[in-house]
């Protein structure tokens, strides 16, 4: 087939992504929605480009990232970035071409705006988009620093971040990928417009276990600008509690994920009257060895009435 007896087909193509687009622009006509307000845009528009794009005001020292990682981040990534069973941080430098290639934060990143990236959106693990953007930048120059990328006396800031040069820069490749198609790389295929499947079937769907392990998503956000004031929330139960403190991203109720089952724990100290002061400590501060050698990370961000609610139910069968 000829190049242009396919232009009418992208005509049509072009036009029904205009379609599409009026209709998501005018959510209202369909009676339900409403229009996303500049604020909570915002909310969303997190994401930093490798150029410095999106990086906010603030400024961190190696200094300052240091206390910060001790008290936040230490007990999943080790004192010094070894690791603790978690991503290893540090090492690795120049090592992606050898052999025995050892891949951390400072070895295969190629832009330092990456780090702030994700630390800004993920970290700490159990209590994401916390962090003020002065504390990134200051965990950002720690980090950088565990990798002897900035000296020990380094500030960074929105400006001075976009010009630190990683040693992985120019180290990816697009030669490679996840998966192979044909015995090519997945980074080089291209959309098919031939023989398309006329029925889409079902191979795969999220497992009923994994439903609401991590409690409402929503909830767990941090707040927009704005937005209100919100209403006082009810009591939570304890599963509610276990959900929205990211318990359940290594504890089920029944049977061990990363971590015990509540009801396993619950079995462990039964009879001990001394169990629930020492659970709720280290609900607060973490901690490794009881259970095996993966960490967990403190829970700082629980305040203390919600961790001895949460450890009297667990100690309660998890019921």
């Amino acid at each position: 087939m000829s190049r242009s007896s396919d232009l009418p087909r992208v005509v049509l193509a072009a036009l029904a992504c205009l379609v599409a687009g009026a209709a998501l622009a005018a959510p209202l006509q369909y009676g339900f929605g409403k229009p996303a307000s500049k604020a909570e845009i915002a909310g969303w528009d997190i994401d930093v480009r490798p150029d410095g794009m999106g990086l906010p005001k603030g400024r961190g020292s190696v200094d300052q990232g240091q206390a910060i990682y001790d008290e936040k981040c230490a007990s999943c990534h080790g004192t010094f970035g070894e690791s603790n069973s978690y991503l290893q941080l540090a090492g690795g430098v120049g090592s992606l071409g050898s052999d025995q290639p050892v891949r951390t934060t400072g070895s295969k990143l190629n832009y330092a705006t990456t780090l702030w990236d994700y630390i800004n959106r993920a970290m700490p693990f159990n209590a994401p988009q916390t962090l003020t953007p002065d504390e990134v930048y200051a965990l950002t120059a720690y980090v950088l620093n565990l990798n002897d990328i900035v000296p020990a006396d380094a500030v960074l800031d929105q400006d001075s971040l976009p010009k630190v040069k990683m040693p992985n820069r120019n180290g990816f490749t697009t030669q490679h990928g996840f998966m192979q198609r044909d015995g090519k790389p997945d980074t080089h295929n291209t959309a098919c417009m031939t023989n398309c499947a006329q029925e889409v079937k079902l191979s795969s769907e999220l497992p009923d276990y994994a439903r609401e392990q991590h409690g409402n998503l929503a909830e767990q956000q941090r707040g927009i600008a704005g937005s209100g004031t919100p209403k006082a929330a009810p009591a939570k139960s304890g599963l509610e509690l276990a959900k929205a403190s990211a318990c359940m991203a290594c504890h089920a109720v029944t049977g061990k994920l990363v971590g015990p089952g509540f009801r396993d724990v619950a079995a462990k100290y039964a009879g001990d009257a001394g169990a629930q002061s020492r659970l709720v400590a280290k609900v607060k501060s973490g901690g490794a060895g009881v259970w095996g050698s993966v960490a967990m990370p403190a829970q700082a961000q629980v305040s203390d009435a919600d961790a001895k609610s949460l450890v009297e139910w667990i100690l309660g069968g998890a019921k």
